[in-house]
């Protein structure tokens, strides 16, 4: 699967389960962890695991192998490793400490609308 194909099945994913605040990263040229950061929120423990729980499910029936997974118990910040797609599940108090869009503040945002509709 291209990277792009993974990238908008992962924001799919997130916002058939009401992820916030959607944002991805092209790290191409930034860093060398992957191609892209996609960032969001849950509001909730429970919400939190949910969209950790359908971006696995998803990928994995498109044959997607998930190199890590972090954070699911805890459900402050689940961290999803996709290989070429790292996917940051954040609960909305950590976001807010973490700001990961600004520690990589230097990465463009990649435009989503085509994704969500």
């Amino acid at each position: 699967m291209l990277v792009n194909e993974t990238l908008s099945l992962a924001v799919k994913a997130i916002d058939d389960k009401r992820g916030e605040n959607i944002v991805a990263l092209n790290m191409q040229g930034v860093s060398l962890i992957a191609d892209y950061f996609v960032i969001c929120h849950g509001n909730s423990d429970k919400q939190v695991q949910a969209i950790a729980h359908e971006l696995k499910k998803v990928v994995q029936e498109q044959g997607i192998e998930i190199k890590r997974l972090e954070g699911f118990d805890q459900a402050r910040w689940v961290l999803i490793d996709l290989g070429d797609v790292v996917v940051h599940v954040f609960h909305k108090d950590e976001r807010v400490y973490y700001n990961l869009e600004k520690l990589w503040g230097d990465a463009p945002v990649v435009e989503l609308e085509g994704v969500l509709g």
